[in-house]
């Protein structure tokens, strides 16, 4: 599979990352609970065997699963299985209204960043024991970018790698800094987001102490995980280093 993602990242600027509608929506919306009892919405794109490489993919601020609409099929042709969550931190983007939200809403459940840990760490708990696969990838975006540490921290143990889109220090987890659970991580990790955002993260980066790169674009570049769309000028340049790094998995 690593010959595989190589070729499409020589290919790359050839491919055609393109915006996916709800009509084009390939993968299978499915549900299961957080520690709470509060059901949590996920799109499951299953395109490869079920021990091939997993990614799960978390939104950032404001937005839902919809934030990868046209990123997993990209991930699906490298021969990964995705999820991507809707966490009850949120609202709705590309179209697709984040259910989980909804449901917390409706409950009176707080919907603060932190309040969606017991959703980031379901849909980890949901792949490691209803698909188990053979590799578990986390994904962040903005916010649940920088809970990866933490859920890099409290799983070291059982991750095979992290991708975080424009993390920073927004807030500290049991009156800890970031930097502290970065410290612990063990598996390699990436690290991206717009040029003007590096010292939102450069502290914690310098704390991990496991394989880890980053990638700045030569443009201005997109906060979160949208640095992918195609309606990004720099799409190309973020999907090649994203790719480089997938291939060491």
């Amino acid at each position: 599979m690593k010959y595989y993602i190589l070729l499409l990242f020589f290919l790359l600027p050839s491919l055609a990352f393109y915006a996916q509608s709800d009509g084009q929506f390939m993968g299978e919306t499915i549900s299961f609970k957080s520690d709470d009892g509060l059901k949590v919405t996920a799109d499951l794109y299953m395109a490869n065997e079920s021990n091939s490489p997993f990614i799960i993919l978390y939104h950032q601020a404001g937005y839902s699963r919809g934030e990868y609409r046209s990123i997993a099929p990209q991930l699906n042709a490298m021969g990964f299985n995705c999820l991507a969550v809707d966490q009850r931190s949120g609202d709705k983007v590309n179209g697709i209204i984040n259910e989980t939200h909804k449901r917390a809403i409706a409950a009176n459940r707080p919907t603060d960043y932190l309040d969606a840990i017991p959703d980031i760490e379901a849909a980890y708990l949901y792949v490691k024991y209803s698909i188990k696969p053979d590799k578990i990838i986390l994904w962040g975006s903005s916010y649940s970018a920088a809970l990866m540490f933490y859920m890099g921290s409290v799983h070291h143990k059982n991750l095979n790698g992290i991708l975080c889109f424009a993390p920073g220090n927004y807030f500290k987890i049991n009156n800890k800094e970031l930097k502290t659970y970065a410290a612990r991580i063990t598996c390699p990790v990436f690290i991206t987001s717009a040029k003007s955002e590096y010292k939102n993260w450069k502290g914690i980066y310098d704390q991990i102490r496991s394989d880890k790169s980053y990638f700045l674009p030569e443009s201005e570049g997109k906060h979160g995980s949208k640095a992918l769309w195609s309606d990004n000028p720099s799409h190309q340049a973020y999907w090649a280093a994203v790719t480089k790094f997938l291939t060491k998995l």
